[in-house]
């Protein structure tokens, strides 16, 4: 099943040829899809050090390029600036036959993404994710600061998107206890006055990669930019059980204003996975539920 109703048609056997055509020194090695795949991109291992990423939704081919090499830019600031294995960019590919769009391979990392084993009640990956969050925020901004789009401004531009998932949440979840919360807690936060740091703006569960309980990488990192501090935490309620959480809270020194945005920053990232992916992708749908789950009973 399709999870945008524009999605791309991309067969194996398509990504196959496209990469024997443009890249023949890759040619014959192992191609396998990943599944589940990622939300915006078909991804597929190739051989046992790469990774292939094909976008999923159609869009104009030159500014999906430009995308890409902004992607590819944002790994190779990242790289090497905190302890934890990022994906470094290692070529992109052009529009071939059977597909419109450019396309990207990555080196691959170790390690199993967090949504797929019980990394969240771990005291040690708590302290992990707050190092990797910690050394993000001390890459320097050059000045720059959030640039508009997505989550890492002001919570409250993200209100006609909030109301149009509690109405197609409608018997899915507790919508008017979330409406209230959305409306009387959390829509209406102020962005404060710190300023704006260097943040992956992703930190899901399948996008942190886990060895023995130890976080040892992150990817889909190509969203690397300036925003709102809070923004990179709301990993704490997407992964994280109770008791990590607050260990979590403690090692990053998060204030009570801060801890809260992101608590907001998660809530309306967990809104939209639950309705949207409810069929296409259900663990990205569970996901979603279990963040809201958390994030109510934090209310007490």
């Amino acid at each position: 099943m399709f999870m945008h109703s524009d999605q791309i048609v991309l067969t194996p056997q398509t990504a196959a040829r496209l990469i024997e055509d443009q890249f023949p020194h890759w040619a014959g090695l192992p191609l396998v899809p990943v599944l589940p795949g990622g939300t915006v991109n078909a991804v597929f291992l190739l051989g046992d050090d790469l990774v292939a990423r094909f976008p999923l939704q159609p869009a104009d081919p030159q500014a999906a390029l430009l995308v890409l090499e902004g992607e590819a830019a944002a790994a190779r600031e990242l790289a090497g600036r905190t302890r934890f294995a990022t994906p470094e960019p290692v070529a992109i590919g052009a529009p071939g036959e059977g597909y419109p769009m450019p396309w990207s391979v990555q080196t691959r990392l170790p390690g199993t993404p967090a949504d797929r084993v019980d990394a969240g009640s771990g005291t040690d990956f708590a302290l992990d994710l707050a190092e990797f969050v910690r050394g993000v925020r001390a890459i320097d901004t050059r000045g720059r600061v959030f640039r508009g789009q997505g989550r890492g401004g002001r919570i409250a531009d993200h209100d006609a998107w909030v109301r149009t998932c509690l109405e197609r949440s409608e018997g899915l979840l507790d919508v008017p206890r979330l409406r209230r919360l959305w409306e009387g807690r959390l829509r209406d936060l102020p962005r404060g006055s710190d300023p704006d740091v260097m943040s992956h703006g992703d930190l899901m569960p399948g996008n942190l990669l886990v060895r023995e309980g130890r976080l040892v990488g992150v990817v889909d990192v190509g969203g690397l930019g300036a925003a709102d501090p809070a923004l990179d935490l709301l990993c704490a309620w997407d992964v994280l059980e109770e008791g990590p959480r607050a260990v979590f809270r403690e090692a990053l020194g998060v204030g009570d204003a801060e801890w809260e945005r992101g608590r907001a920053w998660a809530f309306e990232q967990a809104l939209g996975l639950v309705w949207y992916y409810r069929e296409s992708n259900p663990p990205m749908s569970r996901i979603g539920r279990r963040t809201l789950r958390w994030i109510l009973e934090s209310e007490g």
